[in-house]
């Protein structure tokens, strides 16, 4: 069918990262332990690790939602940790792999998506997401989809 609309993409599945009820966003609260603390979310661990200052570290990991966790990370009055571009794939690929491995359900939901493409679906995020042209970098869904086959690799 042609239209105005493309059709839709059975072999891509789109999620927000920020959506607290997906299982595959930084936002759902399944709270995991890494690094010697307990993390209420994903994004949570990812905004406080921008900084090598213990105290502001804390004060992340302590806020009241992952919205505020992500707003203390974003914020200039603190200076980031100087490799953070270098390092922040890895921060994030170790804290969604430790919360699947903690969650069953977040095993599940990625072993049912197993065979789609995963993309994290963010209009201005053209690094993480897919940006409004869908010509992002689409990290996000990148490593979920290696955490996916890594999981199943570690099942054999």
């Amino acid at each position: 069918m042609s239209g105005l609309f493309a059709e839709e993409d059975q072999q891509t599945h789109y999620f927000s990262r920020s959506d607290a009820d997906d299982l595959l966003g930084t936002y759902a609260p399944l709270p995991f332990f890494l690094d010697d603390q307990q993390w209420p979310t994903v994004e949570h661990y990812y905004q406080a690790n921008k900084f090598d200052d213990k105290d502001v570290q804390n004060k992340i990991r302590l806020a009241a939602t992952a919205q505020k966790a992500r707003k203390l990370g974003r914020s200039r009055f603190h200076k980031r940790r100087p490799n953070w571009r270098d390092m922040k794939t890895t921060i994030m690929t170790r804290a969604v792999y430790i919360r699947t491995k903690t969650h069953p359900q977040c095993q599940q939901a990625l072993a049912e998506l197993s065979d789609k493409r995963l993309v994290e679906n963010s209009n201005y995020d053209y690094f993480w997401g897919c940006g409004r042209d869908r010509r992002g970098q689409n990290h996000y869904g990148e490593l979920l989809m290696k955490i996916s086959e890594k999981l199943r690799q570690e099942q054999t």
